[in-house]
């Protein structure tokens, strides 16, 4: 009698529970390459020894057996599990077999369909092929191999997450649904990898297959899952503030196959994080505080300011935003010398085209604290954002034309407070030191040395030696509340030092700005001068207060969260020096509160409840709530309209979790005058 196949069984629970991919919502088989896998055959009779029964996988469009995108597997009672494509036989009953699976620890992530070959055309294909296959933290021989336990259940299968935003001296957790498991995501993973036109090898290898995603999640090159915006004008799309998590974006790019308007850094950030965690690359999202863009390649970021203190945009490409969200990425790099593995800065942000494409990195992290920026890929951007210098120039007018004079070097001020979500806990976790040496130390400047000697310019070679003294002259310093509540006035208080022992006529200059977090200028709010005299080793106070009307006005007519930028600037009459300071001001918002139960039972309603008082002096309009719980309800929107000082709204939302484990609600309110405030509220579902 011919052997025929007559059912496969993928034993897909069995497989998901001993793969780690029980979480995803997808009918098919999903397993991590560089492990067995077990599926259950029945023939129409029992194999014997003269049977040549095989197992073909195949992958992508042309399968051919070179490339490794066809595996023709021998299955047969005498077969062997080896690191390659083989099996293991065994009798489970009669006529049916349990057939052990091992593929390659770098077999090409994607799609395969499974076939049973038992003879020249007689083929059989279970219906609920194809199975995907999927990088491997937990197989030592995968290079995203992660040794620790913890970390793994972190990096790779966390669903949920902060991304920290703010500045350096207001740091903001916002939560984030990362939902690499949700409905599409796997699929949408699956699609990107199809047209992201990698050659089979590539698709093998981490390290071209994350540099590949960090293009795909931006949509400047390959019409790529998101779509940039920071103009203020969101009306096209969604506005970046609003997003609660990255499968909702996924889930419509899957559907659509256009890019999604709109994302910004963190945006970008949360979304390659989903990507890469769903294709099992360890992954975390990461912020940096005053993070240079150094379009110039040279270490040095000018910020260029007129006599009244303002900032003049048009004068530079470079920039310094209050903070820049990146990705790590983990794994080996053999494509670069020993001592370079482990975590990898990737960023799909499209900020520099590299090699001609907006893409970044990755990146090894202890590359760009050595300063070696000549290592692939982007080392030379990455470092200049948290390494650069700060200059700021004054331009003024003078005889007709624009004369330009430097006020102040600043070689500590970028790269602060570098921050990623902690290990097991809801906490933020502070890595500066992964990316950089102690502030002026001998290490820290040999690093820039080293970076210096590699970069286009050799202007920034004078910055390598160690930092002298300055003179004794004025010294400023800017003091009050670094936050406002919006419809509050904005006080300031400005000291005005002399450090030496001769009286100073000082020109002081006040500056204030309302800005995006990228540096962005979006009105002119007030600029004060004033003529103080101060006495040897004395000091002389400025207090300055700005109306709510001044920064409120502009505020409504902007889609993005704002921050008030006052820059100070002391001209020394008698001596010609100059100095200055700058201080953030941050907008802080009223809380939402989420009421609802601490534990729940799956397939059990719960009711879940927000809560909203607007403590401000000013009414809240067009007042949206955006609220997601993973595992428990797809995005949910809820007008709120207008709420005045003092009102409150309540929404209610009735709950059916239908997964078990510790789940998140995150919830999200927008206004005209508030822009993104985060809640959030942990419940735990059991069977």
């Amino acid at each position: 009698m011919t052997l025929r196949a007559t059912k496969v069984d993928l034993l897909k629970s069995k497989n998901a529970r001993e793969h780690h991919t029980s979480e995803f919502d997808i009918p098919n088989l999903t397993v991590r390459r560089g492990q067995v896998f077990t599926l259950k055959i029945d023939f129409n009779r029992s194999l014997t020894e003269n049977d040549r029964a095989m197992l073909q996988f195949t992958t992508g469009s042309q399968p051919v057996p070179k490339n490794g995108t066809m595996n023709l597997v021998d299955m047969n009672l005498t077969s062997n599990l080896t690191k390659q494509w083989s099996t293991n036989v065994q009798l489970s009953n009669t006529n049916e077999y349990l057939v052990t699976v091992n593929s390659p620890a770098n077999a090409i992530v994607g799609k395969y369909a499974l076939s049973v070959i038992t003879g020249k055309g007689i083929v059989y294909m279970p219906e609920d092929s194809p199975i995907y296959i999927l990088c491997n933290p937990w197989c030592e021989d995968d290079e995203v191999y992660m040794p620790n336990e913890d970390e793994r259940k972190e990096y790779v299968l966390k669903d949920t997450g902060y991304i920290y935003v703010g500045s350096a001296s207001r740091i903001s957790a916002r939560p984030w649904n990362f939902g690499q498991h949700e409905i599409d995501v796997l699929d949408c993973c699956m699609h990107l990898l199809d047209r992201s036109g990698l050659k089979s090898a590539a698709r093998r290898d981490p390290v071209i297959l994350s540099r590949k995603l960090s293009a795909l999640v931006n949509s400047n090159d390959d019409q790529g899952v998101l779509s940039g915006n920071w103009s203020g004008n969101y009306s096209a799309g969604t506005s970046p503030t609003t997003w609660t998590g990255s499968s909702t974006i996924l889930q419509k790019y899957y559907k659509t196959k256009k890019p999604v308007l709109f994302g910004q850094c963190w945006v970008f950030s949360g979304v390659l994080t989903t990507v890469l965690r769903c294709l099992g690359i360890p992954a975390r999202s990461v912020t940096n505080f005053a993070s240079a863009h150094d379009t110039e390649e040279n270490l040095n970021v000018d910020i260029y300011l007129n006599d009244k203190g303002e900032k003049l945009d048009d004068w530079t490409s470079d920039s310094v935003w209050n903070f820049h969200v990146w990705n790590e990425v983990w794994m080996k790099r053999p494509d670069l010398p020993s001592g370079y593995d482990g975590w990898q800065a990737l960023d799909s942000t499209p900020q520099e085209p590299s090699q001609g494409v907006f893409q970044c990195g990755p990146c090894s992290v202890t590359a760009i604290k050595n300063g070696d920026v000549y290592l692939p890929y982007d080392a030379k951007f990455i470092f200049a954002e948290v390494n650069a210098d700060r200059v700021h120039w004054m331009v003024r007018e003078k005889d007709g034309q624009e004369d330009i004079s430097l006020i102040k070097e600043e070689k500590s001020c970028i790269g602060k407070c570098i921050s990623t979500k902690a290990l097991n806990k809801n906490m933020k976790q502070d890595i500066t030191s992964q990316y950089k040496h102690k502030e002026g130390s001998p290490e820290e400047r040999k690093a820039v040395q080293t970076a210096c000697s590699y970069l286009k310019s050799d202007a920034c070679l004078v910055f390598a030696a160690p930092p002298t003294a300055p003179p004794a002259g004025i010294k400023l310093q800017i003091t009050g509340n670094k936050e406002l509540l919006p419809g509050n006035p904005m006080s300031l208080n400005i000291l005005i030092e002399n450090e030496s022992d001769d009286a100073k006529t000082v020109n002081v200059i006040v500056g204030c700005q309302l800005q995006t977090y990228t540096g962005k200028v979006i009105a002119k709010l007030a600029s004060i001068t004033q003529i103080v005299e101060v006495a040897g080793k004395q000091a002389h106070g400025m207090e300055e207060e700005c109306d709510m009307d001044l920064y409120m006005k502009s505020v409504i007519l902007v889609d993005d969260e704002l921050i008030i930028m006052v820059n100070v600037i002391s001209e020394t009459m008698e001596t010609n020096e100059k100095n200055s300071e700058s201080m953030v001001i941050s907008f802080t918002y009223p809380a939402i509160t989420v009421e609802m139960p601490e534990t729940g039972k799956i397939n059990e309603d719960f009711t879940c409840t927000f809560t909203f008082k607007n403590t401000l002096h000013i009414p809240l309009e067009k007042c949206e709530l955006h609220v997601e719980g993973l595992g428990i309800f797809k995005l949910e929107k809820f007008d709120q309209g207008d709420i005045r000082p003092g009102g409150i709204f309540r929404s209610k939302i009735i709950c059916a979790p239908k997964k078990t484990g510790e789940k998140k609600i995150v919830a999200e309110l927008i206004s005209k005058q508030i822009k993104g405030i985060s809640a959030e509220k942990m419940i735990t579902i059991t069977n």
